[in-house]
């Protein structure tokens, strides 16, 4: 995905702060540069790919916009504070927050052992929960933001080898209705967003491997950059009136009514 100069492109995000976490790599990078290329000042979160985010905000910075690194594990609560308190004495506040890291190794659940298990809801669920802890009172303070989460085929149909995923992004998903219940009146609105088969440059899991027999409608995996325009979408003034739904973006592989 390209980064428009900012004199180029639209500008619905000027003046709101974004933090991404996983935002350097993949269907995160695809999202930071989305929201920067929107108007918004991005924090781009990440633990162990330092040089990919700094490749981000570099990309960033070179077409007019405003970005820096913020390195926390996010299943760690003091330094997701820390994090938290750092971009707000960075940029001034927190608009937008993306929770986009998440654990997908894949493993049968008989060889699944409980450290594999916490360690998935450890990154999707309690880094999820010290995110949103972190990012809310700058939200209520200015009476508004967006929390979008990201979930996945698997919220629905189910995953093979994937049962600690399907049981974390699920409890995303409930989170995800509960908190656009109980945020709304508070002017925050808070969706999911779902991928389906996407390229990226992990290895294609062994459920996404089906594509080749034909079963995406539009016979093809998606582009990171349409994960990405569908986030920038939802924190604009076109998704005002949407909360607490499931965007799935997955080729017409399923729908749900």
């Amino acid at each position: 995905m390209s980064l428009q100069h900012p004199a180029a492109a639209g500008r619905e995000l000027a003046g709101q702060v974004a933090i991404v976490t996983g935002g350097a790599k993949n269907i995160g990078r695809a999202i930071s540069l989305a929201l920067a290329e929107a108007g918004a000042k991005v924090a781009v979160n990440t633990l162990g790919s330092r040089a990919d985010a700094d490749a981000v905000v570099s990309e960033i910075r070179a077409a007019g916009g405003e970005a820096d690194v913020f390195l926390a594990d996010i299943a760690d609560a003091a330094a997701v504070s820390a994090m938290g308190e750092a971009v707000i004495k960075r940029f001034g506040k927190i608009d937008i927050l993306v929770l986009n890291a998440s654990q997908r190794r894949e493993i049968l659940f008989k060889d699944m052992t409980f450290e594999d298990w916490r360690n998935t809801m450890s990154i999707t669920l309690d880094g999820s929960f010290h995110c949103i802890k972190a990012c809310l009172p700058s939200m209520l303070e200015h009476k508004g933001g967006n929390i979008i989460t990201l979930g996945g085929d698997a919220v629905l149909l189910g995953g093979n080898r994937k049962s600690h995923n399907t049981t974390a992004k699920n409890g995303l998903v409930g989170l995800t209705r509960a908190l656009s219940k109980e945020l709304a009146d508070d002017g925050i609105r808070v969706n999911c967003v779902s991928p389906g088969s996407f390229n990226t440059s992990r290895p294609a899991h062994r459920s996404e491997r089906a594509d080749a027999k034909g079963q995406i409608p539009l016979g093809r995996r998606g582009e990171p950059g349409e994960i990405a325009s569908v986030v920038r979408f939802l924190c604009g003034p076109g998704g005002g009136y949407i909360t607490g739904q499931i965007l799935h973006v997955n080729g017409g592989a399923f729908s749900f009514a």
